[in-house]
């Protein structure tokens, strides 16, 4: 109350439920979203009168951050950032009142600490710098044979070489770290780049010696059972690996490039938690029609966009809902992304001989209420879940289309009639992902009145991405969605039946209220959530 960041209201609040669930008062706070990590540390460090240390804004000396290991700065949220005059060492601390912490570190040392407040992702983001590993593993030898024992040769040296071990894994932990969905190793002429999506955005994070990429790659086939023989076809497999003590699926594809085989590493985090409808950022018009449409008892339900675009999240918001009712819900995935209680999840396995069409066929069999199907891929699958919506049942399921109204028309390009088109779907849900801008350093932008006027944005106050070491330079943090749901209507049946374009349909449901992609994008910008430019590159093949 006295630094300004929350109301008396808001405190009391946060320590009743603290005391209920028996955690910190500021982990209630954060949960909120009433204090910011870095806010949270300044009320610490005013609490405990320590040192507050803002780790974005000053560069810590790495021969101090290195004396704990990355694992240990992760394990005890804590980070040695200087070395006073006397040799001791400034420890910034996510917890300042831990002092078994201040004295682990004071034993792993050898020296003495002092204690300072700095927020957890800050302190996180330094450990995930720990973890750059890029030309630090001078120790390999490699494989001088290149006859037809060199497979063998690579097997047994990626095997037995901890180094290589822990480059991998390394790479993995600091991708996981990030927040990344996908990992892709990049063979060029000369040493290999490796780089990292974060919010749906490469970046480069490493780069690998050139003599060391046949290993690496050869690790990481083995991981996932794949021929590492086997270097003039693509091949794709996958592996789970525990980091920070929880379970992260990869889903892994090799690619044989011009330069040598590359790979592509998917990020499965099975263990985030699902999130419910009303944190999507959908609004509440939207969230309306959806809630209303996943309570009917039969239909189908189809969320659409490219890969990447958050489908899964919003499958499972869906199930999540449904979970709890009485109604039996069963699910056919590829793979299965996170473990849902009171729902049956089915796994596709190639090797098993379980596609999502007999997945399905199976399921139909297994007196369910709600089916979710991962991915409608081909014209069977696609007849099955149809018929299914038109038999009784509520059907839950992606398909890879722009916008809303293209799912229609890509069902029918299966070969599914319009009358069965018609008859079976409900709702349809768009979406794509858009970066949030950074909190901490986005600043008022300074566009022309004719852009401002071209986007309906007169007189409104819009912000710019700056960057800054929070965001890591990119000027934006996190990421939301944007929606355009579609509700099926008696008109756009009969439009369908009397086989009317896509153009025809699109502006009937835009007449009927349905926004746009862009549209809802649009309302991001003017609550300050987002810049026009982030709305202007994920929208501009829409519109």
């Amino acid at each position: 109350m006295d630094l300004g960041f929350a109301t008396r209201e808001e405190i009391e609040g946060a320590v009743q439920l603290a005391s209920e669930r028996g955690v910190p008062t500021g982990q209630v706070l954060l949960e909120r979203k009433v204090l910011r990590d870095d806010e949270l540390a300044r009320v610490l460090a005013q609490r405990f009168e320590v040192e507050y240390v803002d780790l974005s804004a000053i560069e810590p000396d790495m021969g101090a951050a290195t004396l704990l290991s990355a694992e240990a700065v992760r394990r005890y949220h804590a980070i040695p950032v200087s070395f006073e005059e006397d040799g001791t060492l400034l420890l910034a601390m996510a917890d300042p009142a831990n002092v078994l912490t201040a004295d682990d570190v004071m034993m792993i040392t050898g020296r003495r600490v002092k204690i300072a407040a700095a927020a957890a992702n800050d302190i996180a983001q330094l450990a995930a710098r720990l973890d750059q590993v890029a030309g630090s593993i001078e120790d390999f030898t490699e494989p001088e044979s290149e006859g037809e024992d060199e497979a063998e040769l690579l097997m047994e040296q990626a095997d037995k070489d901890a180094p290589i071990i822990k480059l991998v894994h390394s790479l993995i932990a600091q991708a996981v770290t990030q927040g990344a969905s996908d990992i892709h190793i990049n063979p060029q002429e000369g040493d290999t780049e490796v780089e990292l999506r974060v919010d749906g955005v490469l970046h480069r994070a490493a780069t690998v010696k050139r003599r060391l990429t046949p290993s690496v790659v050869s690790r990481i086939k083995i991981m996932a059972e794949l021929d590492i023989s086997e270097r003039r076809k693509p091949q794709d497999g996958r592996f789970a690996v525990t980091v920070e003590g929880s379970r992260v699926d990869i889903r892994v594809v090799t690619l044989p490039l011009v330069h040598g085989e590359g790979v592509v590493l998917r990020i499965l985090d099975g263990v985030t938690n699902v999130r419910e409808l009303s944190s999507l950022g959908m609004q509440d018009r939207e969230r309306d029609l959806m809630e209303a449409a996943i309570q009917r008892p039969h239909g189908a339900i189809l969320v659409t966009g490219p890969t990447g675009s958050g489908k899964s999240t919003t499958l499972y918001a869906a199930l999540s809902a449904l979970g709890s009712g009485p109604r039996s819900v069963i699910t056919i995935e590829d793979p299965v992304e996170a473990r849902l209680p009171g729902i049956k999840q089915i796994q596709v396995s190639a090797k098993a001989g379980i596609t999502f069409e007999t997945g399905l066929r199976s399921m139909l069999r297994a007196d369910p209420d709600v089916i979710m199907v991962g991915e409608i891929r081909d014209r069977p699958t696609a007849q099955i879940a149809i018929e299914a919506a038109l038999t009784g049942h509520l059907v839950i399921s992606t398909l890879h289309t722009r916008d809303a109204p293209s799912a229609l028309s890509r069902l029918m390009d299966m070969g599914i009639e319009p009358f069965l088109v018609s008859g079976a779907i409900d709702c349809v849900i768009a979406q794509r992902l858009i970066r949030l801008l950074c909190s901490h350093c986005k600043a008022p932008s300074t566009l022309p009145d004719s852009v401002l006027t071209r986007y309906g944005l007169q007189g409104v106050e819009t912000w710019q991405a700056v960057g800054c070491p929070r965001c890591g330079g990119s000027g934006y943090r996190g990421r939301i969605g944007v929606y355009e749901v579609m509700s099926v209507t008696e008109e756009m049946k009969s439009s369908l039946l009397r086989r009317k374009g896509m153009e025809e349909i699109s502006a009937l449901a835009e007449r009927q209220g349905m926004r746009r992609l862009r549209d809802d994008g649009l309302e991001k910008v003017r609550a300050g959530l987002t810049s026009i430019e982030e709305i202007e590159r994920m929208t501009a093949s829409v519109l």
